[in-house]
């Protein structure tokens, strides 16, 4: 399984915190969980946070579901 990337956040002045995957929005912060998210963006791997908080992470069941019968031809 590869590391998520592509995503960045942006911190505003008002306090919210928006997060772009790809050049699009992905998620709007404001308050109690900007700060949270903050404080674990300081403390871990950006990249895995953002893709945590956003829902935009692997699994582990994509290569399980590559080879159901109702994905075959995709």
């Amino acid at each position: 399984m590869s590391a998520p990337s592509g995503f960045s956040y942006t911190r505003r002045s008002d306090g919210t915190v928006l997060i772009v995957h790809r050049g699009r929005a992905a998620a709007t912060l404001r308050g109690a969980r900007a700060a949270k998210f903050l404080d674990e963006i300081a403390a871990g791997d950006e990249q895995l946070v953002m893709a945590r908080w956003t829902g935009s992470y692997k699994f582990g069941n994509e290569r399980q579901a590559r080879r159901h019968p109702r994905n075959q031809g995709r």
